[in-house]
């Protein structure tokens, strides 16, 4: 059955309406970030670069590195924006523009995301790296859709109770990251935790600058919440969201975090632009192992 066009909206070039992009823009292998500038930061490493496309927030480039196709797409702040990115990186994939009926035979994208995010726990230093095995959504984004079965219940219901959220804000979830993807970017170099994403910065966050947050010791509780050993490492905005969409459409999905700020210490990078670089480095060299493993099976 065909998509209704207020839909699918398309613009007039027949690209996807909010990322600009037609299919044949797209790679397989996706890196997002959060920030449009970036994307440059990324593609400069590469070999060559295909392919350029900006509208609003939304800045992709399409290239290869080390014979490997990929793209870069800045998704901007939040899981609101995340929604868009994903449905429509998804319909670049799976859905024909020209019939815009869904196609039979579906790809399952590799999605990466390289951020910033803050440490909750003393022992993740600033300038560290941290992959985000799961995530635990404060966004309700995940109940805007169906899913199979939500994951790891018994987590968020203890967290839950523990946090004595107030009873207006959204259930917290659980997503983990593809099993996969985690392996890949597991080493000895690189944390592994919790990542809890938050719908803003400051209050959502427990920072006070005027606004008094309704929950003043959001931070302090979150850091000490333990459910057998499973801790909650570091915050951001959109790692939940990605995860969500990437098991709601069947991609593969990890967050990858440089982290810049520690929230129990009080402290903040000195060269947060250096150790977001350092990050950038490392997962294009990951991917570059899993090209050259790949090659010789």
């Amino acid at each position: 059955m065909a998509i209704k066009a207020s839909e699918l909206i398309l613009n007039p070039d027949g690209s996807i309406y909010h990322l600009n992009l037609k299919p044949e823009q797209l790679a397989n292998t996706i890196l997002t970030v959060g920030d449009p500038d970036r994307v440059d930061k990324i593609t400069q490493f590469f070999d060559q670069v295909e392919c350029k496309v900006r509208k609003r927030e939304f800045h992709t480039q399409t290239g290869t590195f080390k014979g490997k196709r990929i793209s870069v797409v800045s998704t901007g702040i939040g899981t609101d924006n995340i929604d868009i990115v994903f449905n429509e990186l998804d319909a670049l994939v799976n859905i024909d523009f020209h019939t815009r009926e869904v196609k039979q035979k579906l790809t399952s994208l590799e999605i990466i995301r390289i951020g910033t995010s803050g440490s909750l726990q003393a022992d993740i230093p600033i300038d560290s790296f941290l992959i985000s095995s799961a995530a635990i959504g404060f966004d309700s984004l995940w109940y805007y859709y169906k899913h199979n079965a939500e994951q790891n219940p018994e987590f968020t219901q203890n967290l839950e109770r523990y946090l004595q959220l107030h009873p207006k804000k959204s259930k917290p979830y659980f997503v983990q990251a593809d099993a996969h993807l985690l392996k890949l970017f597991s080493d000895r170099d690189t944390y592994r935790g919790i990542t809890a994403t938050n719908v803003g910065f400051y209050g959502p966050q427990g920072r006070v600058l005027r606004a008094q947050p309704q929950d003043e010791d959001l931070v302090n509780r979150l850091a000490n919440f333990n459910f057998e050993h499973k801790v909650v490492t570091n915050m951001e905005m959109e790692t939940s969201g990605i995860y969500a969409m990437a098991s709601i459409l069947g991609h593969r999905a990890l967050s990858t975090n440089a982290i810049i700020a520690n929230r129990a210490t009080g402290e903040f990078s000195r060269d947060p632009i250096r150790t977001t670089e350092k990050l950038i480095l490392h997962v294009l060299q990951k991917l570059k192992e899993q090209g050259d493993s790949s090659k010789a099976h």
